[in-house]
Parts: C-alpha cells; sequence; structure tokens
C-alpha cells in the first residue's frame, strides 16, 4: 500500500510540474527560457532600470516630462541604423529609426527622444529597439522598454 501511495504522489507531482531550463547567453546580457531569449534588468540596484540584450546594452529610458521620453545606450548594429516602434499592446502608435556612433562589431552610443501618448488610459505603452534583418527586413533582437 505505501508502494502505491508513493507511486501515486509521485506521478502527481511529476505530471504537475513544468521543467524550465534557463541559461545565460555567452554575452551574459540575456537569459534564455526555454529557448526564448528574454531581455534582462541588467542593473536593479538604481531607481532607473538598465536593459540589455544581445545587441542593445545599457539601455536607459529617462521620463523628461509627462509625454517626453529620452532613450540612450549602445548598440551592436550592422551600419549603425536600428529601428523603434512605440506599442500600446494592440496597435503601432509611432515607429522610427535611429543611428548609433558607430557599426558593429564597435558598439555605438545613441541618444534620443520620443513623445508618445496614450489613445487609451487602460494600455501600457512599450518601446520596442530593434535590428533590422539585412535578409528581409524582419525585426530581430527586439529589446522591449516600457514607457508608461
Amino acid at each position: 500500500m505505501k508502494f502505491l501511495l508513493s507511486f501515486v504522489f509521485i506521478a502527481f507531482i511529476a505530471c504537475t510540474s513544468k521543467v524550465t531550463t534557463t541559461t545565460e547567453n555567452p554575452q551574459g546580457d540575456t537569459v534564455v527560457v526555454d529557448n526564448v531569449e528574454v531581455p534582462q534588468v541588467i542593473d536593479s540596484t538604481t531607481t532607473t532600470p538598465v536593459y540589455g540584450n544581445a545587441r542593445f546594452k545599457e539601455v536607459i529610458v529617462t521620463r523628461e516630462d509627462s509625454l517626453t521620453f529620452r532613450i540612450s545606450g549602445k548598440a551592436q548594429i550592422f551600419e549603425a541604423n536600428f529601428g523603434w516602434v512605440i506599442e500600446d499592446g494592440h496597435d503601432e502608435l509611432q515607429t522610427g529609426h535611429q543611428m548609433t556612433d558607430a557599426g558593429a562589431p564597435e558598439w555605438g552610443n545613441f541618444d534620443f527622444k520620443v513623445t508618445a501618448q496614450k489613445n487609451n488610459p487602460n494600455t501600457t505603452l512599450h518601446l520596442i529597439l530593434f535590428e533590422s534583418s539585412a535578409k528581409d527586413g524582419s525585426r530581430q533582437y527586439e529589446l522591449p522598454l516600457r514607457l508608461y
């Protein structure tokens, strides 16, 4: 009887628990969870979070006023050109492109401002930085940054 109860208990635990694999990539600036690259807050000791992934690092979002945000950091981007989009979870509200002061393989600095206003007060705005694929123009290495 003890064997049967032990077997049922172990089977229950095995069926209800989820195995999650988490590893750090070679750059040490993103975490891979179940084969999905997740941006990581690099420094949470400051009041302003610092973000990064494989192509962007030391990214800081500073609120200038109620609708204006300053985004600064470094990027290792082919031809020093990257894109950004402001989304509210449903729609793309704004898009744009920025340049760094150096192209890959160097880490180039960038610093720009955006003005973002919600269309719906119940949404959260995110600015997503990304590198465009040279093959098909798709977004790669997306780094989502919460605005408000």
